[in-house]
């Protein structure tokens, strides 16, 4: 009888003491939303426009891209640039081959106005493409869709290229433009058109950086703009 009271009495006790945590507030580290902890790894391949020729380092646009995304709470793991000013579709598919490249969740690959520049043909363009486009996507573990290709932009546009023949220029922009797409698609990549928006802004000398050539700030940010919902999606 004894040992009944006993049991009964600290059954009681133990059934008061769990309603009474079961009533207490959550604390304030359950309360507090946890940090996104999501971040990427860049690996930007191309020549003068992806290294950002005439701006500063902070302005390129995968630099802008990244701190759009810091908005979304996507952090940057790393940026790696694979670009030189004056490279060929030939020199940057060279320049992969020697480097023992790490693995990226992304990689932008802008390539070929050298190539137009210097009358290289386009079948040796589209060789190198494709050579870079496969480095590209194996670095990516074979995520085609995390490659994008960008298009290359209409320099005729700018001051100094308007002192050579603009048609030219334009023509043939436009034919190396649809090599780059057209191999995009078939290596299931994401492609973005920004010709079309320096194009849209040719009267817009806040597009041109101070050497007359290049790419500013500003158009680099209306780059980063596009490209940054490419990569949340």
């Amino acid at each position: 009888m004894l040992n009944r009271f006993f049991i009964m009495r600290w059954t009681l006790v133990l059934f008061i003491g769990f309603v009474l945590l079961s009533c207490q507030k959550p604390s304030e580290s359950t309360l507090k939303p946890k940090d996104d902890s999501t971040s990427i790894s860049w690996l930007a391949l191309g020549d003068s426009y992806t290294i950002g020729q005439g701006v500063n380092t902070p302005e390129r646009f995968p630099a802008q891209t990244l701190d759009l995304l810091k908005l979304r709470s996507i952090k940057t793991a790393q940026l790696t640039y694979v670009a030189t000013t004056g490279w060929t579709s030939g020199q940057l598919d060279k320049s992969i081959s020697q480097q023992n490249l790490a693995f990226y969740d992304f990689v932008t690959v802008l390539i070929g106005v050298n190539d137009q520049f210097q009358g290289i043909d386009t079948s040796t363009y589209s060789k190198n493409f494709k050579s870079i486009l496969n480095r590209a996507i194996q670095a990516t573990r074979g995520e085609s869709q995390h490659v994008l290709v960008l298009s290359i932009p209409d320099y005729s546009l700018s001051p100094e290229g308007k002192k050579l023949d603009t048609t030219k220029i334009k023509r043939e922009i436009d034919l190396f433009n649809r090599l780059n797409k057209n191999l995009a698609k078939d290596f299931k990549c994401q492609y973005l058109d920004i010709t079309v928006l320096g194009r849209e802004a040719k009267s817009n000398p806040a597009w041109v950086a101070k050497d007359g050539l290049h790419p500013s700030a500003v158009a680099y940010k209306k780059w980063a703009e596009q490209i940054g919902p490419l990569i949340v999606r």
